[in-house]
């Protein structure tokens, strides 16, 4: 069984980022398992499942100071191939204010609800923001139910559908 580590690394986006990461690590024997990548306010953060021999900083460490990234690894539990699949998803619109993540997932984890991946940006202009956000998740709870606790918020439009998965 492999030992995982979790690989952060922050920092400016600029081109060449996963590249040059991808490249240090394979060279290096190391092997790369689920990952998450994204661009978010001119910022590129990258988290990586990786397994290997030796040291993963001192890998990675020359990589992230050329590139000016923030680099942070951690040992982790657990391994691939361990996911629930989603079975909802929750997409939310609304006047961006203060408050709206915290509601709507408060909400979301008093009905059972497991969020799984959670996305959001703010659209509109600086003057009339637009909050957007899209959350999967996995819950036994009916779609009529999320959607009915999600409406007592009142300022928020909700859209509560089912994903269909096909496995096989």
């Amino acid at each position: 069984m492999s030992e995982w580590k979790m690989l952060t690394l922050v920092g400016e986006d600029r081109p060449g980022i996963v590249a040059g990461l991808t490249d240090a690590l394979f060279k290096s024997g190391w092997n790369l398992g689920e990952a998450s990548m994204i661009r978010l306010g001119g910022n590129f953060t990258i988290m990586m499942m990786i397994s290997g021999s030796g040291d993963a900083e001192s890998v990675v460490a020359p990589v992230a100071k050329e590139m000016g990234l923030h680099l942070h690894i951690d040992d982790i539990s657990g391994g691939l191939h361990q996911h629930l699949v989603p079975n909802v998803q929750v997409r939310v619109t609304g006047a961006d204010r203060a408050g709206i993540v915290a509601q709507v997932t408060g909400v979301l984890l008093t009905n059972g609800f497991n969020i799984l991946e959670l996305e959001s940006d703010v659209a509109g202009s600086q003057d009339n923001p637009v909050y957007i956000m899209s959350i999967q998740g996995y819950t036994d709870a009916t779609l009529e139910v999320i959607e009915a606790a999600l409406a007592e918020l009142g300022d928020i439009d909700v859209n509560v559908s089912p994903i269909e998965t096909l496995i096989g």
